[in-house]
């Protein structure tokens, strides 16, 4: 199952990885910036730091480490990110999240 129609119509944003292996639909408000994340493969996203980050896993897998601690996170699971804790992951393909961030402008907005 992927995201609903309207929201694969959201603006795109400008992410550092390749659109064959993520792509990227967002909502801002000057308060955070919401994404809803599709992986088309594999991806290991290396270790970073930034302001606050929460999600939510939709449909498949990721094994995410944050602040030195690894779970595997699947459908139904949440995350918390407190502001500058390092975290990276590793995402299985066909995983979907919804990731919220309290940097409105974490990314750029493709209009």
């Amino acid at each position: 199952m992927s995201f609903p129609g309207f929201i694969d119509a959201l603006p795109g944003l400008e992410i550092p990885f390749p659109t064959d292996v993520v792509q990227a639909r967002a909502v801002q408000s000057p308060e955070g910036l919401v994404v809803f994340f599709t992986f088309f493969q594999d991806m290991d996203l290396p270790a970073h730091a930034h302001g606050a980050q929460w999600g939510t896993v939709i449909a498949g897998e990721i094994e995410l480490t944050i602040g030195g601690e690894t779970a595997t996170r699947r459908p139904g699971d949440s995350y918390s990110i407190p502001a500058g804790v390092l975290h990276s992951a590793r995402i299985a393909a066909g995983t979907r999240v919804i990731d919220v961030f309290e940097e409105a402008d974490r990314y750029a907005l493709i209009r």
